[in-house]
């Protein structure tokens, strides 16, 4: 199988991202390191984090593929789609739809997730050959967004991010998404230090997530 299907399954299988957003590199590490502690086996390193290839590079020394993914987030253009190809990023997340850092990612076939917030965009990701569309901020748009998604372009690949939290990740799922990104709900304690809130955070997501593709026989 294709390295890149097989990051593609790991992700869609698990359902859940933990996007990080953190002040210094020890910080993004430890709170990576908490989350998978959580049960969570996808990570996005944003590029708003301070060094974030050496980042996104210690971790993929760290952890084996098949313990943890990694990704790069916050991902504005080309130039920086490469960089984090370079630097060992698995998989990258761009915040809205740009066309170079699709076609840049699908020359190295680094799976890609393009930002969209309109049916137009949902449709001209898919076109620029984007790998699951980032609905995002998932906090405007809403779950029943994604009906207006399903109605048109019903095969689209859906991750919405931006406002997912405990109380509202399965009213995404019922929505029809592939999988969620999830930041502020799930990491706001490495603000203070507390990564045992962000494991014990995590581990409720993924038990929720599981929760619902096991009723649902999703699998």
């Amino acid at each position: 199988m294709l390295q890149k299907i097989k990051i593609l399954n790991k992700i869609i299988d698990g359902g859940i991202v933990a996007v990080i957003r953190a002040e210094s590199e020890d910080q993004a590490l430890k709170a990576a390191e908490a989350c998978l502690k959580g049960g969570i086996s996808a990570i996005e390193v944003t590029f708003t984090v301070p060094s974030a290839d050496k980042v996104i590079s210690a971790l993929i020394k760290e952890y084996k593929s098949d313990v943890l993914t990694v990704g790069a987030g916050t991902v504005l253009d080309a130039e920086t789609s490469r960089i984090a190809i370079l630097s060992g990023a698995q998989y990258v997340v761009t915040p809205y739809l740009n066309i170079d850092a699709i076609r840049t990612c699908n020359r190295y076939q680094i799976p890609i997730m393009s930002g969209a917030m309109s049916v137009r965009d949902v449709a001209e990701a898919l076109e620029a050959g984007t790998d699951i569309v980032k609905l995002f901020p998932g906090e405007f748009l809403g779950p029943s967004f994604v009906k207006s998604i399903r109605g048109p372009i019903p095969y689209a690949p859906l991750m919405p991010t931006g406002g997912v939290s405990l109380d509202n990740v399965t009213d995404w799922f019922k929505a029809g998404v592939d999988a969620v990104g999830v930041g502020g709900s799930l990491t706001s304690g490495i603000k203070t230090g507390d990564y045992k809130s962000v494991t014990e955070i995590g581990k409720k997501f993924v038990e929720k997530i599981q929760e619902f593709k096991k009723g649902h026989n999703v699998k």
